[in-house]
């Protein structure tokens, strides 16, 4: 379905023909392809002010994000979530055009089906529904965050939209993101935390020199292979009642050194540490400086820090979307903090926040695609958050 299709049905919104539209627009990050303006032309006749968003950064590309809000009033719920899809990987092994957005056996096929070209749709179905049953007025505000960049660097998104939001006046009280969350069927599981994520490269520094002179040399790779025995050995913690303990990985060890005759000059390793709320970023980057020091000798030491660690407490907020998910699938919502890290990393610095989606088994993966009873079930779920949120 067009954009001007879907402006031309009024006020209700097909959360399936919703879904193709946005599929068909190729935004693989930073493109957008189209896939906001299907968003503002479907958004504005429900009575929402959408603002594109354009933000730029010396180190990444520029990228487009909207902004739609309805209503100006307390309290302030935000639906989140990105446009942008993955690259769709080798071509020739989809079973059909990754951008075609097919109907085929009771599923919609297609690159972000289900990250998260879905729950937009039914973000906004859901909405539209509501809307209609509450043609007096809303008693509060409702608002989508929608970014371009949260399959990319997530410089120029999220992150600068809620930096504009709060200097706007945008303040909200409770956001879900609508992630992948369910690992096999919907309404399965809600993502009420995550696990912070470092990265570190250690790069041990020697004297480049002939191997049958090592006097004259200093071989790194003796310290490095220490030092990544000390952290690879180190029991980090033993988790908590809501995490899995914290895990540090080696990712890769790195030499460059062709020569079988020469000692090199330097090496270096990656790895990566997923933290849960019994640590800071700061914290661990001061253990890791400590460490290397004790056992790298000369070494370079850099660490960035994507995400912290967090949980988001109840305050009637989770158990409305409990309720919502159990009126429709007749079964409780489990509550977990596992899997890596979404745009909620940002957004909870703002307010309480979830992620709650469709089921996430095809998501990046060549034929990912989504069931159309669980759009339309995930529709129905956060129409019925909607209802009782603001009853």
């Amino acid at each position: 379905m067009t954009a001007a299709a879907i402006r031309n049905a009024g006020p209700s919104v097909d959360p399936i023909a919703l879904t193709q539209a946005l599929v068909r627009c190729a935004s693989v990050t930073p493109a957008d392809d189209g896939a906001l303006e299907v968003l503002r032309t479907t958004l504005e006749p429900l009575g929402f002010l959408c603002q594109r968003l354009r933000f730029c950064d010396p180190a990444s590309p520029p990228v487009d994000n909207l902004f739609a809000r309805l209503g100006s009033e307390r309290p302030h719920f935000c639906f989140a979530g990105h446009s942008d899809v993955v690259p769709v990987g080798q071509g020739a092994a989809w079973t059909v055009d990754p951008f075609a957005g097919k109907l085929i056996d009771g599923q919609l096929w297609g690159r972000g089906a289900s990250d998260m070209k879905g729950a937009i749709a039914a973000f906004v179905a859901a909405v539209a529904r509501f809307l209609a049953e509450h043609p007096a007025g809303l008693r509060g505000s409702i608002s989508l965050l929608i970014t371009g960049d949260e399959e990319g660097p997530a410089v120029n998104g999220t992150v600068k939209v809620l930096d504009w939001m709060a200097a706007n006046g945008h303040a909200i009280d409770h956001c879900i993101v609508g992630e992948p969350s369910n690992p096999g069927r919907l309404g399965q599981m809600i993502k009420h935390g995550r696990r912070g994520s470092l990265n570190a490269r250690l790069t041990v520094l020697g004297q480049q020199g002939h191997v049958a002179y090592p006097e004259l040399a200093d071989n790194p790779l003796p310290r490095l292979l220490r030092t990544l025995l000390a952290l690879s050995q180190h029991k980090l913690d033993a988790g908590t009642a809501d995490f899995q303990p914290s895990n540090l990985e080696l990712t890769t060890v790195d030499v460059g050194n062709r020569a079988s005759n020469v000692i090199p000059h330097e090496a270096s390793a990656g790895f990566n540490i997923r933290f849960n709320v019994l640590h800071t970023g700061d914290g661990l980057g001061r253990w890791l400086r400590q460490l290397c020091e004790q056992n790298a000798g000369r070494h370079r030491l850099e660490i960035s820090i994507s995400g912290e660690a967090f949980l988001t407490t109840t305050d009637g907020f989770i158990e409305h979307l409990q309720g919502a998910i159990a009126a429709q699938t007749g079964r409780p919502a489990e509550l977990s903090t596992a899997g890596g890290t979404s745009d909620a990393r940002f957004i909870r610095r703002f307010a309480p926040v979830v992620e709650f989606g469709l089921v996430g088994q095809t998501m990046h993966k060549v034929d990912e695609r989504a069931a159309l009873a669980d759009i339309e079930g995930l529709t129905r779920i956060y129409h019925g958050f909607l209802a009782r949120y603001f009853a």
